[in-house]
């Protein structure tokens, strides 16, 4: 059996669209950045903690397979995670206003024999966002919960000028990825083109 280790329901409604059955773990792992670790590495492993954690609570089912995910929002390496408060997330806002930011996505696929994972690179440009679009944003509630204080899928993809990556990743679970690990582990059927 599939089962997602993650509290997210944007990771729920996008592994839904797969169409294959899963169960939910709901987990809390610490998202700590290690000093001198680099921002990718620190994904990734965020995302194998996950899966391997969530491995853990299912250890009796010898089929069961678990699917960790972490994304993060990344400005000159430094991550942005997601806010702590209302300052912050304005803050955060105001430093991805006019720039690229990178937006990483790395999914983790284990069972009791092993496991692979995926990761997926996106680059994001929002437009100049002055300070009275950024307070009306973090007010209406849209910017906590999120990592760099936003959520492409609501009102913030109006700050996004250009996206060079995938969409599905900047929302928490990038779609082909994770169907390709999904496939080469055997559930399916799923259709993902070579």
């Amino acid at each position: 059996m599939l089962y997602l280790a993650s509290k997210s329901p944007r990771r729920r409604e996008l592994l839904g669209r797969l169409g294959v059955a899963f169960g939910l773990i709901d987990l809390d792992i610490p998202e700590q950045r290690r000093a001198g670790e680099p921002a990718v590495d620190y994904v990734v492993r965020v995302a194998g903690e996950k899966a391997r954690a969530g491995l853990a609570e299912v250890v009796a089912d010898p089929d069961a397979l678990v699917l960790g995910s972490d994304t993060e929002v990344i400005l000159d390496d430094e991550v942005f995670g997601k806010p702590a408060d209302a300052d912050d997330a304005r803050a955060m806002l105001r430093r991805l206003a006019g720039r690229t930011h990178q937006v990483v996505s790395a999914v983790s696929l284990l069972s009791h024999s092993g496991g692979s994972h995926a990761l997926a690179v996106s680059h994001v440009t929002f437009a100049e966002l002055d300070d009275a679009v950024i307070d009306a944003y973090v007010a209406a509630g849209d910017a906590f919960g999120k990592a760099g204080a936003y959520a492409i899928q609501g009102v913030a993809e109006t700050f996004v000028t250009r996206l060079d990556g995938s969409h599905s990743a900047v929302m928490g679970l990038p779609m082909r990825e994770t169907a390709v690990l999904l496939a080469e582990a055997g559930l399916g059927p799923l259709a993902v083109p070579a």
